[in-house]
């Protein structure tokens, strides 16, 4: 029997803990969802195309990706993404549309109960 070890990244098993702590510090089921989704198996993690921000978001809103955005697409809303990575060419097609990208533990700073914010996945 293969014992699972979960991530063996330690920045990435740092941001699971202190998701989950701030789940349970705030009452915020939101961190504690992102902490599940981010200890998947590799193959099985989330990756989010700036295609489909541009399809589920309005413009301004705050948008929470527990995975890695990639290039694909165009984006012309003006909206805060957070992820646990952003590909050099998704990373300026956001800011250049005006928007924001931010880490998942600098949302989670901001913003510590998670209101207002749309999870892609």
């Amino acid at each position: 029997m293969v014992k699972r070890t979960g991530p063996t990244n330690p920045y990435m098993r740092e941001l699971i803990q202190n998701l989950r702590t701030k789940s349970l510090e705030m009452k915020a089921p939101i961190w504690k969802d992102v902490a599940e989704k981010l200890s998947k198996a590799t193959r099985k993690r989330i990756s989010v195309n700036i295609r489909d921000l541009e399809r589920h978001v309005s413009n301004g809103q705050t948008v929470l990706v527990p995975g890695v955005v990639l290039s694909s697409g165009i984006l012309s809303k003006k909206v805060s993404v957070a992820a646990w990575k952003f590909s050099p060419t998704a990373k300026e097609k956001i800011e250049s549309a005006g928007g924001q990208c931010l880490t998942v533990q600098e949302l989670m700073e901001k913003n510590s109960k998670g209101s207002n914010v749309k999870i892609i996945s």
